[in-house]
């Protein structure tokens, strides 16, 4: 009996994503997939782009974070839709955590969208992008608890510069947060096996990535399902031996699952920033336990004080919730006290969110709009008192910067971020008179602080750079003192 040989015919194929570091490496793989069958992919910033790039398909890998991120995918997918209306696209997928989070509610109010594919489900991608092509009845395909599948390959068509790369250790979250939707539509924690992570950093670096930042919804998770212990700290060494890396930087700590051999683990390992992101979200006890988060003002303060005598020069990154359901203005006050007392790097402050499915959702009473802002405003202007004079501490000091680009103002400034800051989030090193080409490190005598940023003049000599490398022997000093 003979065997009908299927083709697959070739298409362009453009995507807009949307949301957080980890829905971008999604995208990557979502279209490394698509590249192998053949197709011309390409990312895009805007629906608007579809006209002069002539696509088949367009995806929009979407984000339901918070009330914010889903109105900007909806507003994006009617965008799409219209381009769609007018010839300038034949098909529009809408994927992420949006669809999988809202699929029958989305297919219901916008049927010119062709196909919404749920999360966890990427190596379904190219089927589905053939499928849509064929057939003319709208497809929905999502999964009641959506478990991840890691793409069996390194391949990935990047996006951003090419010496900076995210590399995704684990997918979804086992925490029960009040005010958080993330596992229902992002599943349970799913490590990435140890081998393929190491794989995936190695093609990478040879790609020419020099920084690798590590994502997850709780890095310090990572073995436990896999493996039946943390293997965090060991994956970290691991990766310090991958030979073209040079920065490697952790994302997305969880607190009570930080450990002593972590923190020794980020202090002593060559090429780890020492660069601590790590959500607290509140510090007023009594918002901790209606939140669910298994920590204490005093429990956080002990372990910053590790951290701190472990690497006395981290950079040391949080995020804090206001207008918590029930947050007064006395619990408010210990989160202010907590500021000042915690002296944090750098800080981001969210107004709470309502997330529908949520215990938080019911919680009385609710905190007004305006109280909510003013109350993110008192924050932040705290925050960015602590934050100037934390960067007035690195004025006549030496730090290693990564180059990445020039001051559009003035051309002899080039523009780059030390190990103290995470890409995309944190500030920025301006060196003057500076003439390196992006994606090169340059050592810069820091002569100004603003409250973000640094200001600095390239050393001739590179001798007295400030690296990690350099750093080790005082961490490990301090550690065993």
């Amino acid at each position: 009996m003979s065997q009908t040989q299927i083709t697959v015919d070739k298409r362009t194929i453009g995507l807009i994503n949307l949301g957080c570091a980890k829905n971008q490496v999604d995208s990557e793989e979502m279209l490394g997939l698509l590249k192998e069958e053949g197709h011309t992919v390409r990312f895009i910033r805007s629906p608007k782009e579809l006209a002069s790039i002539a696509a088949d398909v367009v995806i929009i890998n979407t984000c339901a974070f918070i009330e914010s991120a889903r109105e900007e995918s909806i507003n994006t997918i009617l965008e799409a839709v219209a381009q769609k209306q007018q010839g300038n696209v034949k098909k529009v997928v809408v994927v992420g955590c949006l669809a999988q989070r809202y699929p029958q509610e989305l297919a219901e109010a916008i049927p010119e969208v062709d196909a919404f594919l749920g999360t966890g489900q990427i190596e379904r991608i190219p089927k589905i992008t053939q499928q849509v092509l064929i057939r003319p009845n709208q497809l929905v395909e999502t999964v009641s608890k959506p478990h991840h599948r890691w793409v069996n390959m390194p391949t990935r068509v990047r996006w951003g510069t090419p010496w900076s790369a995210y590399l995704k250790i684990s997918e979804g979250c086992d925490h029960a947060c009040t005010f958080c939707a993330i596992p229902s539509f992002r599943g349970r924690h799913v490590s990435k096996p140890f081998e393929k992570i190491i794989e995936e950093a190695s093609w990478l670096a040879a790609q020419g990535v020099r920084e690798l930042n590590l994502i997850a919804q709780d890095s310090t998770q990572y073995g436990y399902d896999l493996y039946q212990r943390p293997r965090l700290p060991e994956l970290l060494r691991a990766l310090s031996e991958v030979d073209e890396l040079h920065w490697i930087r952790l994302f997305y700590c969880y607190p009570s699952r930080v450990n002593d051999e972590l923190i020794e683990t980020l202090a002593t390992t060559s090429k780890i920033c020492h660069y601590i992101d790590m959500p607290l979200q509140h510090a007023d006890d009594a918002i901790l336990r209606k939140m669910r988060r298994p920590m204490s003002y005093q429990g956080y303060m002990e372990l910053l004080r590790k951290f701190r005598h472990a690497m006395p020069d981290a950079a040391i990154r949080t995020t804090f919730i206001v207008g918590f359901p029930g947050e007064t203005e006395a619990h408010f006050a210990t989160l202010e006290r907590f500021l000042e007392e915690a002296q944090f790097d750098r800080v981001g402050v969210f107004t709470y969110s309502l997330e529908e499915g949520t215990p938080a959702a019911t919680m009385r009473p609710k905190v007004s709009e305006r109280v909510k802002l003013q109350r993110r405003e008192r924050l932040m202007a705290l925050q960015q008192t602590i934050s100037y004079e934390r960067n007035r501490q690195w004025i006549g000091r030496t730090l290693e910067v990564l180059i990445e680009g020039r001051s559009p103002l003035d051309p002899t400034i080039a523009v780059g971020r030390s190990f103290r800051d995470g890409p995309e989030v944190d500030g920025k090193v301006y060196v003057k008179r500076c003439f390196a080409q992006p994606g090169t490190f340059v050592t810069a005598r820091i002569t100004e602080a603003r409250t973000y940023d640094l200001i600095g003049e390239p050393l001739e000599s590179p001798t007295t750079t400030l690296t990690h490398t350099s750093l080790l022997s005082t961490a490990k000093h301090s550690i065993a003192s």
